[in-house]
């Protein structure tokens, strides 16, 4: 069963983020940052899957600080392989990131056709969830999302997978191979792999450079302004009745000019 596991990172929002001087995104100088925990989950979904079926693990993802060592850190848990796409187009957004991947996963040798490819659901830069529904439809491939649990029945090539809703409510789906799964949670935690392990694949293995394809087309949406959210003692509680309250708030938003 060959696997591929797309990967990315995204800011540590334990830090301090500041906005970049043209205030439409994050200063980049002032940015740390991590693995997405869901595309962790999703890595160890694909490896516990290698594990009970057999086959192979192809970890992809785009340039960003500190992802060699990301990357190594999969090799090292148990990836057969680590693709990065490097010369990335400044500005990508969700969309264009998107398409950035699916040319790649496309054209680059090796990498497609794969069986199953698995992404995070969610990132705190993506928290819509649009990559792996754009993917899956840029690659023409069947999709289910809030994924759990994955059960394989190669006789028939097909998935029977765990989907989970609000409220504590699960539902069981079939879908055809190959498919595009976004991981919510891996049916393990993430495995820990001993630095002394990482620093060993980083000298027996390597990671593979692919150029990213032609620029992307324009993103549906842009961000036009991003803004750090203001301190105000400006908090007001209204009491009453439903009613009240809500004439209340009517008659606040109209005085600003919002209704």
């Amino acid at each position: 069963m060959k696997i591929l596991v797309v990967v990315k990172m995204v800011p540590d929002v334990v830090e301090d983020l500041e906005v970049a001087a043209d205030g439409r995104g994050l200063d980049a100088e002032y940015i740390r940052m991590i693995l997405s925990e869901r595309d962790n989950h999703a890595l160890e979904q694909a490896l516990l899957l290698k594990e009970e079926y057999g086959g192979s693990v192809t970890a992809l993802a785009l340039e960003a600080p500190d992802m060699d060592e990301v990357l190594f850190t999969a090799l090292a848990k148990g990836a057969d392989r680590a693709v990065k796409i490097v010369d990335l187009p400044a500005g990508l957004t969700t969309h264009g990131a998107a398409q950035v991947v699916s040319q790649t996963i496309s054209t680059a040798p090796g990498l497609w056709p794969a069986d199953l490819l698995l992404t995070g659901v969610q990132a705190i830069d993506d928290l819509d969830g649009q990559m792996a529904p754009l993917l899956s439809h840029l690659l023409g491939l069947p999709y289910l999302g809030i994924v759990t649990q994955i059960q394989v029945d190669p006789s028939a090539n097909k998935l029977t997978v765990i989907k989970e809703y609000s409220g504590g409510v699960r539902g069981e789906f079939e879908l055809p191979l190959p498919a595009l799964l976004g991981i919510q949670a891996a049916e393990k935690p993430p495995r820990y792999v001993p630095v002394a392990k990482v620093r060993a694949a980083m000298k027996s293995q390597h990671i593979e450079s692919v150029p990213a394809p032609a620029a992307p087309g324009p993103a549906a949406a842009q961000v036009l302004e991003m803004a750090k959210p203001q301190v105000s003692q400006q908090t007001e509680i209204l009491y009453g009745t439903l009613e009240e309250m809500v004439g209340k708030v009517a008659d606040i938003l109209a005085a600003r000019g919002l209704l």
